[in-house]
């Protein structure tokens, strides 16, 4: 069980809601934390990714933090290389993850009554593999991911491209994020966001 306590969730006044997918629906960032590690060590970079860097960074595209790891450490790193990596890393902890409870709770209220769609910085293969971990495939009308636009978070294409498809102007979506990249990205796409806590007292699941 993750949980991340009480908190007010209400779409009352909005016509969608958006919901990010790692840190916000599904309690996934310890294990994208760990891949990364492993395929950083994998190219000769380990150690170098310190947790907190991480979770700062969390929403935006693998390659995009590749590229930052260079330039902070001089580096040569193949941003598709490890991106690669990292992602096959990360496909062997998909049995470990699970759903933040009160953020499933309130998608599964909103179910035939809102349009709601996922909008993530991750790659569609990893973020569907993932919703279908923890069952909630069928929950979203749309799946928008980095691979479908130029620009990821912060920047505010994702969650465009998301009201685009729902049919729904910005002003009128409800953004749930956790990483201060995506909650910048919803705001820049004059969308209301509800900033997620991280769950409390977890345990990583070996």
């Amino acid at each position: 069980m993750a949980t991340i306590g009480e908190i007010e969730l209400s779409a009352e006044g909005f016509d969608a809601v958006i919901f990010d997918c790692d840190g916000t629906l599904v309690h996934s960032m310890p294990y994208h934390f760990e891949a990364w590690c492993e395929a950083l060590a994998l190219h000769g970079a380990g150690g170098i990714f310190k947790e907190d860097v991480f979770y700062a960074m969390g929403g935006r595209p693998t390659k995009d933090i590749v590229v930052e790891i260079n330039d902070e450490y001089g580096l040569k790193l193949d941003p598709e290389r490890v991106a690669f990596s990292k992602r096959e890393a990360f496909l062997k902890k998909l049995d470990k993850l699970e759903l933040i409870d009160e953020v499933a709770a309130f998608a599964e209220s909103l179910r035939g009554k809102v349009p709601m769609a996922i909008a993530t910085g991750g790659t569609r293969m990893v973020i569907e593999k993932t919703l279908q971990a923890v069952g909630v495939s069928d929950l979203f009308e749309d799946v928008v991911t980095a691979d479908d636009v130029k620009i990821g978070k912060p920047a505010p294409d994702i969650f465009l491209r998301a009201a685009q498809l729902l049919g729904v102007k910005p002003e009128k979506c409800l953004v749930l994020e956790d990483a201060p990249a995506g909650v910048m990205a919803g705001q820049l796409a004059g969308m209301t966001v509800i900033s997620i806590p991280a769950p409390l007292n977890y345990v990583v699941k070996k």
